[in-house]
């Protein structure tokens, strides 16, 4: 993946600014944001996008996946989206991986339940 390129110290980027430090025409953002869920600007009161440095980063990524690594825009939505439950899944704290664990646990214990008493019942 190509570096990140060196932004300039602020919380917001305006489209013209995103697409000469993305090499990407401003169309192809706005295209962009259509095709993929995970890219939504702010937008301010007079409409106009603001871009946060992690919506560059999704920018970036996807430019890379599209035109380097040849996905479709379906399948780099796809691949954005796999990669990003796999990152929840993994930012998920000890405990709440053992509550989930937990509740399919006791989820498999109820239908073994059932089972049992319909047994009896027949």
């Amino acid at each position: 993946m190509n570096p990140m390129p060196k932004l300039p110290d602020k919380l917001f980027f305006k489209i013209g600014e995103v697409a000469r430090l993305t090499q990407t025409e401003s169309y192809v953002l706005r295209y962009w944001e259509s095709e993929f869920p995970s890219l939504s600007p702010m937008k301010n009161k007079g409409g106009q996008r603001l871009y946060k440095k992690k919506d560059i980063e999704t920018i970036l990524h996807i430019k890379e996946l599209l035109q380097v690594e040849g996905y479709t825009i379906a399948g780099a939505r796809a691949k954005l989206k796999e990669e990003s439950g796999r990152q929840r899944k993994e930012n998920l704290p000890a405990e709440d991986k053992l509550s989930a664990k937990l509740k399919l646990l006791k989820k498999g214990l109820n239908n073994f339940l059932k089972i049992l008493q319909k047994d009896d019942i027949d």
